[in-house]
């Protein structure tokens, strides 16, 4: 596995190669674990070179303080990237992404951006736009690989690529779940032993808002959930919706050849996790 830091590097090595072969991408931002390394296999399976990048992007953190305190696990992280033959890893410094000016650019997304997540972390996914175009233009790949699990920045990744006409494929792909559930992500490592225990209590409830829906509405199916978690010793809700999975617009009533999905975002302590199903 090569590893570069430098742009003109990675391109002068990367662009005579894929030329005439594709270009698998799988953006990160580390302390990587089972789920990151799905995508990956996905991408070894679908192109001739794998790239990955980890950067730590400091622009779609709305709080310094959870910016300070992701996890950083980059030797652990080159390993678990042999293991599975990723080809290239990217691991640029923010003054080699954004030189002097570590700000954001202004997106329309059509209105995606102001739906569950946008509401409660302002400025994220102008953040979001703003490295994945980056990134999108520093790599050119042919296919880009995201987690279903942040379903609602997989679908403004789609509008992006749209909406600024870049010619890269973008493929979701499911969440991939601890043995109990939880869906893997790197702020699990962050949990108390007593949050992580309770954290699968999340997908539960999700599975079974699930059921509630093929015979009851949205409505009643909400407030079923906000009971449960007012209920809940430590875990605490901060919303629960079902939305068109297309527009995320919030479900008025049920109409056929639609598909919607249920999300949901939680505190366990301090930590905050996300996490979704189709209905």
């Amino acid at each position: 596995m090569l590893v570069f830091d430098n742009i003109k590097k990675l391109q002068q090595h990367l662009f005579p190669i894929s030329a005439d072969q594709t270009v698998g991408f799988v953006p990160t931002m580390g302390a990587l674990h089972e789920g990151h390394l799905s995508l990956i296999k996905k991408a070894k399976k679908k192109n001739n070179i794998v790239v990955v990048s980890i950067f730590v992007n400091p622009t779609q953190f709305d709080k310094l303080e959870d910016l300070e305190k992701y996890p950083r696990t980059l030797n652990a992280d080159i390993k678990l990237l042999k293991t599975v033959d990723c080809d290239i890893l990217f691991i640029p410094s923010a003054s080699e992404i954004y030189s002097d000016n570590i700000q954001s650019e202004s997106f329309n997304f059509d209105g995606l951006e102001y739906q569950m997540e946008g509401k409660f972390r302002d400025g994220h996914f102008d953040g979001v736009g703003t490295i994945v175009k980056r990134l999108f233009e520093i790599v050119q790949p042919n296919n880009a690989y995201f987690g279903e699990k942040d379903f609602q920045q997989l679908q403004i990744i789609k509008k992006l690529v749209e909406k600024h006409a870049i010619d890269i494929k973008i493929k979701g792909c499911k969440i991939h779940r601890e043995d109990d559930g939880l869906a893997m992500s790197s702020r699990n490592t962050r949990l108390t032993k007593e949050y992580r225990k309770a954290a699968p209590y999340i997908y539960q409830t999700l599975k079974k808002a699930k059921k509630k829906f093929g015979t009851k509405n949205a409505v009643e199916v909400i407030q079923w959930v906000e009971k449960k978690f007012k209920k809940h010793p430590i875990l605490e809700l901060e919303y629960f919706e079902i939305a068109d999975e297309k527009t995320l617009l919030p479900i008025i009533k049920k109409e056929h050849n639609r598909n919607y999905r249920a999300f949901i975002a939680v505190f366990a302590g301090k930590i905050r996790l996300i996490d979704n199903i189709r209905l």
